[in-house]
């Protein structure tokens, strides 16, 4: 059986030849029983503030699970862009070294057509500058049979 302040506060003790002074029995019970009400206030505060502080703690563990399930998941989203980057990078590599072959094969063909305008050009120079030594020879002798 609990023992309440109330219990403490109105218990009644049956009184015998020379026994307890009344008033003195009702004043310390009375003392007792303030004890206890404090002692029960605090009680009730502190399993009010234990049963907050258990919901707090539940709360804490429920956002760290949310929390550790977001780490999770931007760790695996950065590993897939990281992945993803890797891929393109990769493409735009083998993009810029297939361009670069390209210009390479297009600048070498170039090459080769400007050698041939060259060549070209200098075979016609020889020919111009051949027919027009034999222009000039042909204008000397004319010029020495004017004589």
């Amino acid at each position: 059986m609990d023992l309440t302040p109330l219990d403490v506060r109105y218990q009644e003790f049956p009184t015998g030849l020379r026994g307890y002074q009344k008033g003195a029995v009702r004043a310390y019970l009375a003392q007792v029983a303030e004890v206890m009400e404090g002692l029960l206030r605090e009680s009730e505060a502190l399993k009010e503030r234990l049963r907050a502080l258990e919901e707090e703690n539940a709360r804490l563990k429920e956002a760290e699970g949310e929390l550790k399930r977001a780490v999770v998941a931007a760790e695996r989203i950065a590993r897939e862009l990281k992945a993803q980057a890797e891929k393109e990078a990769e493409l735009l590599r083998k993009e810029a070294l297939a361009a670069k072959d390209q210009i390479l094969r297009e600048a070498a063909e170039e090459l080769r057509r400007l050698k041939g305008d060259i060549e070209r050009a200098r075979q016609e120079k020889a020919l111009f500058l051949g027919q027009l030594k034999a222009l000039l020879q042909g204008y000397l002798e004319a010029l020495g049979r004017l004589e």
